[in-house]
């Protein structure tokens, strides 16, 4: 067992809770590096988390009560990624901490199990991938998310799941076996296709078009899958041109919906997104620092302009219309199955 940052902060002698970390993990973490190509540079953080089962704050005003993050921290290493904040929680950084830095729930299964089978658990929708991705390159190492899946399918326990990650197809049997007794739902996020910048914003997800192909076997396995098009970046993927192409490609995998969401940085992606534009696009520096100048999200008539393109083109490529090989799980769990709306909503909340 290795000590970490956290542990010197911890319980005092009269007891105090001097960090998040003692709230959050029952014991201390054991630190482990691979020497592995697939891993090179990173470190995880083998924890045992004391809850799985998060409530949202009701501040927060999202369509769902409840999520589920077996990690924290994300080798996605996406410039603008909204969560980069929570490290600081942990006295971790929230620029190359957080993407190389990875805390792994190793109980997360088993503790789950035992939070389904509480009398006082009502069999609620659950939502996972809303703070990091859970099919982030860690989860081939750890594997909870098969756990994860069988657990919520015992209980007939319905859940979403949005990714960027395609590792989702290793899991595809048991996300059929979830939605013939369950609502089950997904998404993949792809806010852009064009290859240079994915390298550059996204250098550590799959390729965008390899994300739209596990949209397209998602909905042909019969599990319903939408697209999360996010984010869009102002003047780096915001041209029509653009916002045709990523819709065009959306509209040939059969996704159920795209949803359209405009860049928003809050404290911490802020700074790390900012100064990798100005790095590598300082042309652009002076138009962010308008359009973000007074607050975290873009200008209303501009976020409403470009979606409402993109709507119009959806609309266009037929994004959303039944196909005939479309198949309808048996949904026998505790709520009937949400409607394609609320689907929509759940996955722009992820982004708010």
């Amino acid at each position: 067992m290795t000590r970490m940052r956290w542990d010197s902060m911890r319980v005092s002698p009269e007891g105090d809770i001097a960090t998040p970390a003692d709230a959050l993990f029952a014991r201390p973490a054991v630190v482990r590096t691979f020497d592995s190509p697939q891993f090179a540079g990173m470190t995880f953080y083998e924890v045992h988390a004391k809850s799985i089962l998060n409530r949202v704050p009701a501040v927060s005003r999202v369509p769902f009560e409840w999520t589920i993050n077996p990690y924290r921290g994300c080798s996605h290493a996406c410039r603008y990624c909204f969560a980069r904040n929570t490290h600081t929680y942990l006295d971790l950084g929230a620029g190359l901490d957080f993407d190389t830095k990875v805390v792994v729930k190793v109980n997360a299964p088993d503790l789950l199990r035992r939070e389904l089978a509480r009398g006082s658990w009502k069999g609620e929708p659950v939502a996972m991938g809303t703070n990091v991705d859970c099919y982030q390159r860690a989860e081939g190492r750890y594997r909870l998310m098969p756990g994860i899946i069988r657990a919520l399918t015992e209980h007939a326990n319905p859940f979403s799941i949005l990714t960027k990650g395609s590792l989702i197809l290793r899991d595809l049997d048991l996300l059929v076996g979830a939605s013939r007794v369950t609502d089950v739902s997904t998404a993949v996020s792809v806010g852009f296709v064009d290859q240079t910048l994915w390298r550059e914003v996204e250098p550590g997800t799959p390729n965008p078009l390899k994300r739209l192909e596990v949209c397209r076997t998602l909905n042909n396995a019969g599990v319903r899958c939408g697209v999360l098009m996010a984010p869009i970046l102002p003047g780096l993927t915001d041209s029509p041109e653009q916002l045709a192409a990523t819709v065009g490609a959306i509209a040939a995998t059969g996704a159920v919906y795209v949803t359209p969401i405009v860049l928003h940085l809050r404290p911490g992606a802020r700074e790390w997104f900012m100064s990798w534009l100005s790095a590598t696009h300082p042309e652009l520096a002076p138009k962010y620092r308008q359009l973000y100048g007074k607050s975290s999200y873009a200008p209303k008539s501009y976020q409403d302009d470009v979606c409402a393109q993109v709507r119009e083109l959806a609309s266009a490529a037929g994004i959303g219309k039944p196909r005939s090989n479309d198949r309808t799980p048996s949904n026998k769990g505790h709520r009937q199955p949400a409607s394609q709306p609320a689907v929509e909503a759940q996955q722009l909340s992820l982004l708010a």
